[in-house]
């Protein structure tokens, strides 16, 4: 299925007259029981919005109706309508062939449209830049960054290149790594390997426990060098390399760890006036070419944000390991 093809366009008008066996009462509650498809508080919005005219004029918010009153109603998108339409946002072009696209997406952007986020995300700008998307599945997106996440990502410009990079997905052979700040001193490599689930006391946080519906998860990483912020707080800057692709797994994994990623007030990091964000940034990406199956690897030094950040960090020892990363 499409994304245009996801929500198809409801009828607009719906021209009423209201029977002359209707008793009086409020008009949201009169066309709830008529147009089942939407919501009452739906409708609610339309006449606010003068969506609604009654017997010719914009109804109030509080109007009734009674017998042989006449209703024109002008439905409304909902915001799940109105999510997938192109929209001129300036993308970070890294790569684009045929096949496929590779972009900086920047800090503050969201990936996919949602709950909150229904406009103004990458996808919105992939449909505008790439209209051809609109025909293939999730407009080619087959992994995701969060919302504060700066970094690269792959999107599919056929469907059938999306499918291949699904599959080297699950095959783990893409190749996803980043650069992150973190609280505390790590061990110059570590490997974690945790269950992820939705956290049950926070709804919009996730947990590393074996929960219901937990998906296991695996995060490589390797010390770049230790430092110390605001002259007291240690800190690690790491390589992390993902094995799995969970929602927020690299801040999960280092929070339970006691490492949680400075910035990242979510899951206890330090906020500090130069941390406007989680301090992650996806800097190595690399994967076979669906069509020409080239080997590609891409890097992308991070943002002004991360690396102001840095600049404040005294750093007191470098790994070996950050000298060939």
């Amino acid at each position: 299925m499409s994304v245009l093809q996801k929500y198809p366009t409801p009828e607009p008008i719906h021209e009423i007259q209201v029977a002359k066996d209707t008793p009086a009462q409020r008009l949201d509650k009169y066309l709830a029981t008529l147009l089942t498809a939407y919501s009452r508080a739906r409708i609610q919005q339309w006449i606010h919005d003068g969506a609604v005219l009654l017997n010719g004029q914009p109804a109030r918010p509080r109007a009734r109706v009674q017998a042989g009153d006449d209703i024109r109603v002008q439905v409304q998108p909902s915001d799940q309508e109105k999510a997938f339409v192109p929209e001129n946002i300036p993308l970070d072009r890294i790569y684009v062939s045929a096949h496929v696209v590779v972009l900086n997406k920047p800090a503050g952007m969201v990936t996919h449209p949602g709950a909150g986020n229904w406009s103004g995300t990458l996808l919105n700008a992939l449909l505008y830049h790439f209209p051809e998307l609109a025909e293939v599945s999730r407009a080619g997106i087959v992994h995701r960054l969060d919302k504060d996440t700066s970094g690269l990502l792959v999107v599919a410009r056929t469907e059938p290149a999306r499918e291949a990079l699904v599959a080297q997905l699950k095959k783990r052979t893409v190749l996803r790594a980043y650069r992150a700040v973190c609280m505390g001193q790590t061990p110059t490599h570590g490997v974690i390997e945790a269950p992820i689930a939705r956290d049950p006391r926070v709804a919009i946080r996730m947990c590393a426990r074996d929960l219901p519906g937990a998906r296991q998860a695996r995060t490589d990483y390797w010390a770049l060098r230790y430092g110390i912020v605001e002259q007291q707080h240690q800190v690690t800057e790491l390589k992390c390399q993902l094995h799995t692709g969970r929602t927020h797994q690299i801040r999960v994994h280092l929070s339970s760890q006691g490492h949680p990623l400075l910035g990242d007030g979510l899951y206890g990091g330090l906020n500090t006036p130069h941390t406007p964000r989680q301090m992650l940034h996806a800097f190595q990406l690399g994967f076979i070419e669906p069509e020409t199956q080239q080997a590609l690897h891409f890097e992308c030094p991070p943002p002004a944000d991360y690396r102001d950040l840095c600049e404040q960090i005294h750093w007191t020892q470098e790994e070996p390991f950050a000298k060939n990363n």
